[in-house]
């Protein structure tokens, strides 16, 4: 049976004052090109700039330095891929404690590296966070550490609200703040904190169209786990809500919505364009919200949550080249040509002079859809952007030029 647990201004206070002395107070900077986009003006608090690149720290400290004496001499256990990971580790650093994390056996090496660096001891196990969650409660039983969860419980929630007060000291006059949501920790101490100090303000929680499980949860009255999950996203990648978040954000948040990994891709790519930040994709969320027409009508000023950094730089440039072809930037062809001299000169002429640069060509003369005098000509064309790229199609077309688009690079 769900039951709620819950979080209150005192708690999120005394979270405060104990995080002070040990944790960033994160800026919050001004993007022109998001107040454009939105019609009001819009802020990005980075979260990204935290301890450990991510919001996670804030709710890891406060639930570690919460435990009484005799659980801190067993230490502490936690599993996770990535921020949960290096919260947790560099926390119970902080405080002298041992730590424990559990990570599957394909944890990017960057994670797996920087939660080690941190202090902690590592274990790869299971392919899945569910299935390192496993081992990590198995240890706890054995050893008697304490599990540190990543967002079920007051402490966590209560630590992680405190971003919400460092909001309303940078923008006294914030009238949406949008936050990524994967368990609904953060989103939930954000509301909490928000509902108490300034009433008024409208929260929004954002989540991977391929890994959203609140909306089908708020409508069930209770945490419903989300059968599969798929998303590039990875830090909001959460089966299943949490149950203290729960009748917190079911209260008072206004509205959850989902975005679709083209357009977290934008995001990531606009972040990194404009503001100069790196960001990961779960971090762009709420960026990625603004960018698409899931959003309408906000009361301003809009605080938007990039709630982390920590991206593999492998996965950074695949996600780089997947916003460049959403946004139009980078374009897929094939073109069937004649299989004469000059034919590849002429198509390359035509992309120069629709001012085009081709990034790499394939010739191929084999393909059942190809005549015997015919070859295909794989492209990947960078453009100035979907009207530019229209253009280019159209100038290929117009040519008398046979052309495919792809719908990936």
């Amino acid at each position: 049976m769900w039951r709620m647990e819950t979080v209150g201004l005192e708690q999120i206070e005394a979270a405060a004052a104990l995080l002070a002395p040990v944790i960033r107070r994160t800026p919050t900077v001004g993007s022109r090109v998001l107040s454009e986009r939105a019609g009001t003006q819009v802020l990005l608090k980075c979260e990204n700039l935290q301890r450990t690149g991510s919001f996670k720290p804030r709710g890891a400290y406060n639930r570690i330095a919460n435990l009484p004496v005799a659980d801190r001499v067993r230490g502490v256990v936690a599993a996770s891929a990535g921020n949960h990971a290096q919260g947790v580790a560099w926390a119970a650093s902080e405080l002298g404690i041992a730590s424990t994390v559990f990570m599957p056996v394909g944890a990017s090496l960057p994670k797996l590296v920087a939660t080690r660096a941190y202090g902690a001891e590592v274990h790869l196990v299971g392919d899945t966070i569910d299935e390192s969650l496993v081992a990590a409660q198995d240890f706890a039983q054995r050893t008697g550490a304490t599990l540190i969860h990543p967002f079920d419980h007051a402490d966590v929630v209560a630590g992680q609200a405190t971003v919400a007060l460092e909001i309303l000291e940078q923008v006294p006059d914030v009238g949406t703040v949008i936050v990524p949501t994967g368990g609904g920790g953060l989103l939930a101490g954000i509301a909490v904190a928000l509902h108490a100090l300034a009433p008024n303000v409208r929260v929004i929680g954002v989540q991977a169209a391929e890994a959203a499980a609140w909306p089908e949860s708020l409508v069930a009255g209770k945490p419903v786990r989300v059968p599969k999950m798929s998303t590039m996203a990875d830090g909001i990648a959460v089966g299943l809500p949490g149950a203290v978040p729960f009748g917190h954000v079911a209260k008072l948040v206004s509205e959850i919505v989902t975005v679709d990994e083209d357009a977290l891709s934008k995001a990531l790519l606009l972040c990194l364009e404009r503001a100069k930040l790196i960001v990961e994709p779960a971090g762009a969320a709420g960026v990625a919200a603004l960018l698409t027409s899931a959003l309408h009508d906000l009361p301003g000023p809009v605080v938007v949550v990039l709630s982390g950094g920590n991206i593999d730089p492998l996965l950074l440039t695949r996600v780089i080249g997947h916003g460049l072809a959403a946004a139009g930037r980078y374009m897929a062809l094939r073109v069937t040509i004649d299989d004469r001299p000059g034919a590849l000169s002429a198509l390359l002429a035509v992309i120069g002079r629709a001012g085009a640069s081709v990034v790499d060509v394939v010739h191929s003369r084999t393909g059942p859809w190809l005549d015997v005098d015919e070859v295909e000509v794989s492209l990947t064309v960078e453009t100035r952007g979907a009207t530019h790229r229209d253009e280019v199609l159209y100038a290929l077309r117009d040519t008398g030029f046979r052309v495919r688009t792809e719908p990936d690079l």
